[in-house]
């Protein structure tokens, strides 16, 4: 074989050569591209493009039930996210709050409480309604009809405190058709309102509707109309302490999405 084709071979082999390790690098290059879109490492894919996270929600007492199951909803739609709850009085988690509890949510049965902490939450977002009912001890007893039924002396009546969202709600009502009640007690949630008249405590108190739905046959519920009822707000917010600011987020919002508003209905609650 003459020297001079020898020359032409190992140059054409050389430019071959050339012309193929860019193409090798580019499709390199999509691979790891692939590879990393696709890694089970990437927070924003594994929770439906918000970080996953372990959160902790504040939310008040007459929340329990419902954002139990809730939270089981949001944990299995979006995988790698922990979501976990601290329910208590509205009053009492404002103040956790304001003392810099390790929490990324906050959820209120009212307005007021939210308002009350601008500097430490986000713009809230009001995710349902309630009403209040009068719930009577099992069989009622006193045979309490309406509001005015629990301005007779003879009738262990139990209120929330003032400072508790129901208690304030309670008051408004019954100051607005001018009636005057003596609480034998007046307790730091709903919850607890509502475990008297179980109990047998107490004959009558004013709860969520909500709440009293969830008692069965332990008492009887006498609804308020309208006309004479307070509704009652539940505004979300994330906290600007919050280490999770991303995961909170997410979670605040999908309270307004058609899941969650549909578990929210589902356990009595109107929509906002």
């Amino acid at each position: 074989m003459s020297p001079t084709l020898t020359g032409r071979r190992a140059a054409v082999a050389a430019l071959s050569a050339a012309l193929l390790v860019p193409v090798l690098a580019a499709c390199g290059g999509e691979d790891e591209k692939t590879d990393a879109a696709a890694s089970p490492s990437s927070a924003a894919s594994a929770s439906g493009g918000a970080e996953a996270a372990n959160l902790t929600v504040l939310a008040a007492s007459s929340l329990t039930d419902v954002f139990k199951t809730a939270g089981a909803a949001y944990e299995k739609a979006h995988p790698g996210t922990k979501v976990t709850f601290s329910f208590a009085g509205s009053q009492e988690l404002a103040a956790q709050v304001k003392q810099g509890a390790p929490a990324d949510a906050l959820v209120t049965a009212d307005t007021k409480t939210m308002d009350g902490l601008r500097t430490e939450v986000n713009d809230p977002t009001v995710i349902a309604k309630n009403r209040l009912v009068i719930a009577t001890a099992k069989g009622n007893p006193f045979k309490v009809d309406e509001l005015k039924d629990l301005a007779d002396s003879k009738i262990k009546v139990v209120l929330a405190a003032p400072e508790v969202p129901v208690g304030r709600y309670g008051k408004q009502i019954l100051d607005a058709q001018k009636i005057e009640v003596k609480p034998v007690s007046q307790e730091p949630n709903v919850r607890a309102v509502l475990s008297k008249v179980e109990l047998g405590e107490a004959d009558a108190g004013l709860v969520y509707k909500t709440d009293s739905a969830k008692s069965g046959d332990k008492v009887v519920t006498v609804d308020i109309p309208d006309a004479q009822n307070a509704v009652a707000s539940y505004p979300a917010a994330t906290l600007k302490q919050s280490k999770n600011t991303e995961a909170a987020a997410a979670f605040v919002a999908w309270l307004s999405t058609l899941e969650a508003q549909k578990i929210l209905a589902d356990a009595g609650f109107q929509k906002p």
